[in-house]
């Protein structure tokens, strides 16, 4: 079974720090793109940022260029994304994606059909 699995959210400050990890099973995540998305409440989902796997090549939504670094960690079969200088309006539910390409698909959601569970994260003073 293709599950997507990730972690690491949670309520931090403004201006605070979080790492989000994506683990995968049923196929093997260092061989494909893998994609970072948000859906705040009330709104669309949001493609944050993607990496693919052929390059290492990454993409990041303009609202969250230079706060936020998305990474592979082949070794270990996991996909980070560090976010830095949180915002309130960066809480959302965040998901991991793929679309089982090896080039990133670009940042909309219809372009990927798997998707985690999500993981929450709040940034609140």
């Amino acid at each position: 079974q293709v599950q997507l699995v990730e972690s690491g959210g949670g309520l931090v400050q403004p201006g605070g720090s979080l790492r989000l990890s994506c683990a995968a099973s049923g196929f093997t995540l260092n061989d494909y793109a893998i994609g970072w998305f948000r859906q705040a409440p009330g709104k669309e989902r949001e493609g944050v940022s993607c990496i693919s796997s052929i390059n290492g090549r990454t993409y990041y939504a303009n609202s969250v260029k230079g706060r936020f670094t998305i990474s592979r960690d082949n070794a270990k079969k996991m996909v980070y994304l560090q976010m830095n200088s949180l915002k309130p309006e960066d809480t959302a539910v965040y998901y991991c994606v793929t679309d089982f390409a090896e080039l990133c698909s670009g940042l909309g959601p219809d372009a990927y059909d798997s998707w985690g569970q999500g993981t929450q994260v709040t940034v609140s003073s």
